[in-house]
């Protein structure tokens, strides 16, 4: 790390130590205007930030996935979904990303803190302890049991599974290369699981649901990483983004390429009407069109790609719906 990067970091860490200082200034990756620093109390910022409210995006990220496993399965029911399970799994995203958060920030604290990006994070800079951190992870992993239980028993047991995906992925950056790969395994179980929470089984198109979405997350988990890319390899963190290096774009339009074949291909076994097709090929275009513009050094510019995937997710969700209303009428 240069000498004005260390500097930043060190002087971060430094004013952290006044608890004024994480009241007044945004996470460097949180929007300026985030309503957790415009509204909050002050007493309370440090742990919505642990919980990466001020970043509402991981949140959509974890819930979409799930909302388009209930809406296929519907689909392929023909049948309406219960009211409830949209309500259930936005709950449930809310807390288990807070809570997978806060685990990771506790087992990432010493590495947190030699990045520029993530030396403020309320753990990393002393702000909030390690035993608070796991507290707040466990009451908010209780919210999410409360949830899931009720729902059918092959959906309690597959969201049962998915603890293993969680527990692991804090480690992965020291593993392989490829810890954005097994981000997706995670992040998109909710597209098994909202299948199994309608069908109460599985079947093949969740699983080329599932399929779409780890490719599509290694592709804007691979953009993300690319703002952390002197941090990372001077804090000895492995990353797609690091592996790929100059490659990284045309490996992004691949996987991206990738995701949007298997999302068509869910679509179609699940047997999707004609309205699937027009939004599915949108989705493939937001993402083309990612892969287009993304750039190795230009961070700014990957946030905001990374951040247009809650709207290319939500293209692919309108893609099932329409799928399912022109299926319904056949």
């Amino acid at each position: 790390m240069g000498n004005p990067e260390s500097s930043h970091s060190a002087s971060l860490r430094r004013g952290m130590t006044d608890m004024q200082a994480p009241m007044t200034a945004p996470l460097p990756d949180a929007a300026a205007d985030n309503w957790v620093d415009r509204f909050a109390p002050a007493g309370l910022r440090p742990w919505l930030k642990l919980g990466r409210f001020d970043r509402p995006a991981g949140i959509w990220l974890l819930l979409i996935p799930g909302w388009q496993g209930i809406a296929l399965a519907a689909a392929s029911a023909r049948r309406w979904p219960d009211a409830w399970l949209p309500i259930a799994f936005l709950i449930g995203a809310a807390a288990m990303r807070a809570a997978g958060c806060a685990y990771n920030d506790v087992i990432d604290r010493d590495v947190d803190a030699k990045v520029a990006r993530t030396a403020g994070r309320p753990v990393a800079s002393g702000q909030i302890s390690v035993r608070q951190a796991l507290a707040f992870a466990a009451a908010l992993s209780l919210i999410g049991l409360a949830v899931l239980l009720t729902m059918n028993l092959f959906a309690v047991a597959l969201g049962a599974a998915s603890l293993v995906l969680v527990a692991a992925y804090p480690f992965m950056k020291r593993i392989t290369w490829w810890p954005q790969a097994w981000l997706g395994l995670t992040f998109n179980w909710g597209a098994l699981l909202g299948f199994a929470a309608v069908a109460g089984r599985l079947g093949a198109p969740a699983v080329l649901l599932y399929a779409s979405g780890v490719f599509w997350t290694l592709g804007y988990d691979t953009i993300y990483a690319l703002q952390d890319l002197e941090d990372d390899a001077l804090a000895g963190v492995k990353s797609s983004a690091r592996r790929l290096g100059r490659a990284a774009p045309t490996a992004v339009l691949i996987v991206y390429a990738a995701a949007t074949a298997l999302a068509f291909a869910a679509g179609i076994t699940a047997g999707l009407g004609p309205g699937f097709l027009a939004f599915a090929a949108f989705f493939g275009v937001q993402l083309m069109v990612q892969a287009v513009r993304v750039k190795v050094d230009d961070p700014a510019l990957a946030l905001t790609l990374f951040r247009s995937n809650r709207e290319a997710g939500l293209i692919l969700l309108a893609a099932i719906a329409a799928g399912a209303w022109r299926a319904a009428l056949g």
